[in-house]
């Protein structure tokens, strides 16, 4: 059975309504995904570094939609490993574990990589938004489509814009 790595923040818990949010919390202003093409997540979100680091942050982020129906099919095909970079914010940890118990149940704690850099994962497919994490992997690349990534030059990889592109890639 292939193995198979999804990265969690921003392509199954959608951060970016998260610091829409809390932007608008600071600031009174909403920010549309349109005006954020091309730019990183720094660059729109100055105070998206405090928020991250601040106790709460991940408890109520939305589910990226047909996440969860599409990776528990693919939990039947595929050895599924939900990877995060979560070692930069360890606050974070319990509440990504809370998350994941929430909203993906069928996600078991064995199959949960929290680590601090993606170069050490080994498997048949990542799917992820960074191409700093996909760059490094051996394996077959697929970058999911995010404001910050959406003008990048792929390279090797293959991009996919939503959940149910990854269904008629990865399903049979």
């Amino acid at each position: 059975m292939k193995r198979l790595a999804v990265d969690m923040d921003g392509v199954l818990a959608d951060v970016y309504s998260q610091f829409i949010k809390k932007h608008h919390e600071e600031t009174g202003e909403w920010l549309s995904l349109n005006s954020m093409t091309g730019l990183s997540e720094g660059q729109v979100f100055p105070h998206g570094r405090k928020h991250i680091t601040t106790k709460g942050f991940f408890d109520d982020i939305q589910v990226v939609a047909n996440s969860q129906e599409i990776l528990e099919e693919l939990n039947k095909h595929y050895k599924v490993f939900v990877v995060s970079a979560a070692m930069e914010f360890p606050l974070s940890l319990s509440e990504k574990q809370q998350w994941l118990d929430r909203h993906f149940p069928f996600i078991g704690w064995r199959q949960r990589v929290f680590c601090g850099s993606k170069e050490i994962i080994k498997a048949d497919i990542m799917i992820d938004d960074y191409l700093r994490n996909l760059d490094s992997f051996e394996g077959e690349t697929y970058l999911f489509t995010e404001p910050h990534n959406a003008l990048v030059d792929l390279g090797r990889h293959k991009r996919v814009n939503d959940w149910l592109e990854i269904k008629g890639l990865l399903l049979p």
